[in-house]
């Protein structure tokens, strides 16, 4: 009766150890989904930050571009403001803003290029100075955006802790993807060596 009472004993204290892991391991997994999450949001609204600084030095350049082509800077300016999305959430969204910003900078390039004093205006050229480097950081909270959705996406979807994010509902991120148009427009350089 002994012998029993012990193993009875046994069996539960092991159930509470297990129990105790289980939760433990539960906890851990939900605090380290969360604060991926969190990071996913954060590098979004880095990007946003970034792209919103581009629009502002965009609008900057297109009142510069007033000065030499009224008619120009009018639609310049309502194809910003028609384009322009203040908050900024989504992947989606991010790769909308990149592919408007590229439009209107291609069109207000085209502009400068038939106004050499536009072009050759110190002011112009540290404003477009200060687009590439919000270009640069826009590409760079993107990679950190990516990885950090690589690391959310394995743990929803590996065992076990695709248990744990089943339960609280925490979905895979969408990546932020290159744009496709852009590619296209690269150079052939197969073509262009003759492979």
């Amino acid at each position: 009766m002994e012998a029993l009472l012990i193993i009875v004993i046994l069996l539960i204290l092991g159930l509470v150890v297990l129990a105790i892991a289980i939760a433990a391991y539960f906890v851990m997994t939900q605090r380290k989904l969360v604060s991926l999450d969190e990071l996913c949001k954060n590098a979004t609204s880095q990007i946003a930050v970034q792209l919103n600084s581009r629009w502002d030095a965009v609008q900057a350049l297109v009142k510069m571009t007033a000065q030499y082509a009224k008619h120009e800077s009018e639609t310049l300016t309502q194809v910003i403001n028609a384009r322009r999305i203040s908050n900024i959430q989504t992947p989606q969204q991010i790769n909308e803003q990149q592919s408007a910003i590229g439009e209107v900078m291609g069109r207000l390039m085209a502009v400068s290029e038939s106004y050499p004093n536009l072009k050759a205006d110190s002011m112009f050229m540290k404003t477009m100075d200060g687009m590439k480097e919000y270009e640069e950081n826009v590409r760079m909270s993107r990679m950190v955006y990516n990885d950090t959705a690589t690391k959310m996406n394995r743990m929803v979807r590996q065992w076990p802790s695709s248990m744990v994010a089943s339960m609280l509902h925490f979905d895979e991120k969408e990546y932020l993807k290159v744009d496709d148009e852009k590619k296209t427009g690269y150079p052939d350089i197969d073509g262009a060596f003759g492979k």
